[in-house]
């Protein structure tokens, strides 16, 4: 198994994904697993292994596997109407300062947010989200709420650990290496190397020859590692992706395929139905169902945002490119209502603590839902909007990121506005072979070199 947490953890995680799934769980399966020790059993293959496998074994259900399937045929038969390419011919200097603005912005969210990464997913004694707390606090203490400006790491004695990153206030000058980076360079280099017929094999093969495996976390760390533990001389992959993605993967519904999406979207400006199909490549081999899903909306909304400046209008994209029953689905019609009946953002994720506040705080569903509550009360402002994302807690630097991306496309790199993006320099020093050191620019422009060809 992968991940940093022991197998009893990881089975412990699955009990809750099987739940999600529809799945009857027996209470002696309950109970055997209840008089396992965390500490004694934590890492015994012995006792984890055979429940394990039973739990998996256990059927789904099959009225809500119907509803969210995980080939794309079946996906596409279940989604909405929507107008899938949006027949977009922008001039190439308008196409590069869009792209050059898209790429800044997801670099601005992710270093605005990643110092208080741990911090926005704190929990109190009964398991409930309080990051978004814990971050106003450590904000007013400081003088920096609202939050509209990188976070200061100045120790005022409040008993807060500082991380040592380089995406502090006091010492910003480029975007540090962040897995939210790295996957959008994983989807511009696809592309380059293997092109629009790319498959999922190439890019697990990618994967294993560009990106260290300590900067790969919970469901892409499994699924990578069930690659390595298929693949036969000259790197044949003898396992499906419905294997890849399952096998002791209890991650498969978490956010790490939504964060993915940006690399994919870039290249298909204004193909929200190619940029989908994109992300479905690369969600189903490490996701299944509402987490492929997050990937292919986000993905669908950020390929309609070099078009459409409209909040409602961006949604619906992304919504017409998923499943329309889907539990993903489900929320956000609920979340728009929140957005109507709110002032807010702060009153607008009470109700949603209130009602998803034990979901886990990487969850594909809560965390989309962060991002449309950002982009709503932010206004699409390329400084407002991810500040909210990161003010709301759970995963700081992704959603931050993710609505960076969007904000950023439609503002582009000349009317970005504000001061964050100037502080990086337009310069990345990701942790990923090939891409030691670039700048947007650049990466705006070979993103704008693979979308003049699809």
């Amino acid at each position: 198994m992968a991940g940093a947490s022991s197998p009893y953890i990881l089975l412990k995680e699955e009990f809750i994904q099987r739940a999600d799934e529809g799945c009857e769980i027996p209470e002696t399966l309950r109970k055997r697993f209840s008089s396992l020790d965390p500490i004694k059993d934590g890492w015994n293959p012995e006792a984890i292994d055979p429940l394990y496998d039973e739990l998996m074994d256990l059927p789904s259900d099959p009225s809500l596997a119907k509803k969210e399937p995980n080939d794309l045929p079946a996906i596409r038969a279940l989604r909405p109407d929507g107008p899938r390419d949006l027949s977009w011919h922008p001039a190439k200097d308008e196409l590069s300062d869009r792209l050059h603005g898209a790429w800044t912005g997801r670099c601005v969210g992710c270093a605005l947010g990643k110092p208080v990464e741990g911090l926005g997913m704190s929990r109190d004694e009964n398991g409930k989200t309080i990051g978004r707390r814990k971050i106003r606090e450590y904000l007013e203490k400081r003088g920096d709420w609202p939050l509209r400006d990188y976070f200061s790491s100045r120790d005022i004695g409040d008993g807060y650990t500082i991380p040592k990153f380089h995406s502090y206030r006091e010492n910003i000058a480029y975007m540090e290496p962040d897995d939210d980076i790295h996957y959008t360079l994983v989807g511009l280099g696809v592309l380059e190397e293997f092109g629009a017929n790319f498959t999922w094999q190439n890019i697990a093969r990618y994967w294993l020859s560009r990106l260290p495996m300590t900067a790969i976390c919970t469901a892409e760390a499994q699924a990578i590692l069930n690659v390595q533990n298929c693949s036969r001389r000259g790197f044949e992959i003898s396992r499906d992706a419905d294997w890849v993605r399952r096998y002791r993967n209890p991650y498969r519904e978490w956010i790490g395929a939504q964060i993915r999406s940006d690399g994919w979207a870039f290249c298909c400006a204004g193909k929200p139905e190619l940029a989908a199909e994109f992300a479905w490549r690369d969600a189903h081999w490490t996701h299944e169902r509402n987490g492929i899903y997050g990937e292919m909306m986000f993905a669908a909304m950020q390929a309609a945002a070099f078009v459409e400046t409209d909040f409602e209008r961006i949604v619906d994209i992304g919504l017409s490119e998923i499943p329309r029953d889907c539990r993903l689905a489900g929320w956000i019609h609920r979340c728009r209502k929140w957005l109507a009946e709110y002032a807010d953002f702060e009153s607008c994720m009470e109700r949603l603590e209130t009602e998803m506040g034990l979901m886990h705080h990487v969850h594909t569903i809560n965390n989309a839902l962060i991002c449309l509550i950002a982009l709503h009360y932010g206004k699409m402002d390329t400084t407002i909007t991810p500040a909210i994302a990161v003010m709301c807690g759970l995963d700081t630097d992704c959603n931050g990121a993710s609505v960076g991306s969007i904000v950023g496309a439609i503002a582009g790199r000349k009317n970005f506005g504000g001061q964050l993006a100037d502080r990086l320099n337009d310069e990345i020093r990701p942790l990923m072979f090939g891409f030691e050191r670039t700048t947007m620019r650049e990466l705006a422009e070979r993103s704008a070199k693979i979308q003049s060809v699809l």
